[in-house]
């Protein structure tokens, strides 16, 4: 059995370390990641450069494969180029910070999990609600339970599990719950700035802010104490409204010598 272990944070972030030591405990397990941190780009792949792959060592221990591009790029490297056979799960993170809501769309954990679906591998995301950490005993204690889970039942053909755990102590996690994703914005601003040369530049600024307070949304149960589990998937269409753009008449009075 083998596991492919990857993230956005980059291969020198102590989550994918702790992560990789827990997924170790279950079978095989190979490390392939960015060799620096590519959060927030989403599911960006590298069409225009030459990638490289680097063996990357830890106290002359070998730690796992060091991919130059993005999220996508190191999981599409892994399973095409480094792994013999193709691996029996992949796990993306431990994210330092929550992926909830509207961030799905930017997260390159989630997107090195949705890379490993599109290649037909059960892949799962997880990442924890903290912006600075040393203790990932409980995020790595369930990711070992959800991955096995996994192992035992598979997933739907195009689904993905989504997992955020709470910064919390053991003790106070109010449970484990099977959530959709909730819907969120950004309060984004740029501020601007000057270099030491005294050339403008901007930094994004912001916070995440929750459109509704469902319960039975990740945004809500995650901040309630819950370990959230959000299957989702990448197939963007949306059916609901299929029906009603049709009736426009597009497909019949707007020939190609129209357009």
């Amino acid at each position: 059995m083998t596991i492919l272990v990857t993230n956005d944070d980059g291969i020198y972030a102590p989550g994918l370390d702790a992560l990789a030591k827990a997924m170790k405990t279950i079978d095989n397990t190979t490390v392939v990641a960015p060799d620096r941190e590519q959060s927030a780009v989403g599911h960006a792949i590298t069409l225009s450069n030459p990638l490289r792959i680097t063996e990357v060592y830890r106290d002359r221990e070998f730690l796992g494969y060091a991919c130059s591009g993005t999220p996508a790029d190191a999981v599409k490297l892994g399973v095409k180029e480094i792994l013999d056979e193709k691996p029996d799960v992949l796990i993306s993170g431990i994210n330092v910070g929550a992926n909830v809501g509207a961030s799905l769309i930017y997260s390159g954990t989630v997107s090195a999990a949705t890379e490993g679906t599109l290649l037909g591998i059960p892949s799962i995301a997880i990442s924890l609600d903290s912006r600075s950490n040393d203790d990932w005993s409980v995020a790595t204690d369930f990711a070992i339970k959800i991955v096995n889970m996994v192992l035992k039942n598979g997933l739907p053909e195009g689904v993905l599990l989504n997992v955020n755990i709470p910064k919390l102590p053991p003790e106070n996690i109010q449970g484990i719950k099977i959530v959709a994703q909730g819907k969120t914005n950004f309060n984004d601003f740029f501020e601007e700035r000057e270099d030491p040369r005294g050339h403008k530049y901007f930094w994004m600024c912001g916070t995440m802010v929750a459109e509704d307070d469902n319960p039975e949304h990740d945004v809500t149960a995650l901040a309630q104490g819950y370990i959230t589990v959000t299957p989702v998937h990448y197939n963007l269409t949306a059916y609901d409204t299929l029906k009603e753009i049709r009736k426009w008449g597009i497909e019949n009075e707007l020939g190609v010598d129209a357009i």
